[in-house]
């Protein structure tokens, strides 16, 4: 029997960050390099795969990174992630490493110059989907939310729970489709992008549910409380 076309799209950047604040630190004897971020990455993506194989899933795996500098979203606000602190001394040797360890388990490592993580994941399952692909995204990033599909899930590997449309509406108050408007209204402060004052995710989401996109929000700005700063917005 001929398995299931499924492919799973692996945050690895994210993955990177979660091992690297995880695991308690460890240096290579002959040099001190330190492998802390190596090791539980190694880690979390050894048991993911035993678990997607071991369950008979995964057809197709790939991991997909961050290219470590600007991207064009940059070139378009400045001040996007301007807010973010430099990378930690301890995890930037460590980086390159990681990629070659993806490499040793047989997987695809992936990135893209000019574009992040997201970016890719994005394009690879909407591909995926249109070639009759089910898509697991290993991730918990709000930002991709708006993939969610009755074919697109996204999976906490830590929790070990998949986050469906009911899910996502469950937590944010609004389907997947309707993410990006949550966002553009509410901003996003670990982006460091501003939205409008006054107005959060649950502001947001209670605004799309009752005037249902962000073109009638805008042309019935003079009903809403915050009226003065929809208007300006």
């Amino acid at each position: 029997m001929q398995k299931e076309k499924h492919l799973f799209l692996v945050d690895g950047s994210s993955f990177i960050y979660r091992a690297f604040y995880a695991t308690p630190a460890l240096s290579r004897k002959r040099d001190g390099l330190p492998v802390n971020a190596i090791a539980g990455f190694c880690n979390m993506l050894w048991k993911l795969l035993q678990n997607s194989r071991s369950e008979n899933i995964a057809s197709h795996f790939s991991v997909i990174f961050d290219y470590p500098d600007k991207t064009f979203r940059n070139e378009i606000y400045p001040d996007y992630k301007a807010n973010r602190p430099q990378i930690p001394e301890m995890l930037l040797p460590q980086l390159p490493l990681v990629r070659l360890a993806t490499q040793a388990f047989g997987i695809p490592s992936i990135e893209i110059q000019g574009f992040e993580a997201d970016d890719i994941i994005a394009t690879y399952a909407s591909i995926a989907e249109k070639r009759g692909f089910s898509v697991t995204i290993v991730s918990t990033d709000k930002d991709l939310m708006q993939l969610v599909s009755p074919t697109t899930c996204l999976y906490d590997s830590i929790k070990e729970e998949k986050i469906d449309i009911e899910n996502v509406i469950k937590k944010w108050g609004v389907p997947p489709e309707k993410m990006v408007c949550l966002q553009a209204l509410s901003g996003d402060s670990i982006d460091n992008i501003p939205g409008i004052p006054g107005i959060g995710y649950k502001t947001a989401a209670s605004l799309l549910q009752e005037y249902g996109n962000l073109d009638n929000i805008l042309n019935n700005a003079n009903q809403i409380k915050q009226k003065k700063d929809v208007k300006t917005f």
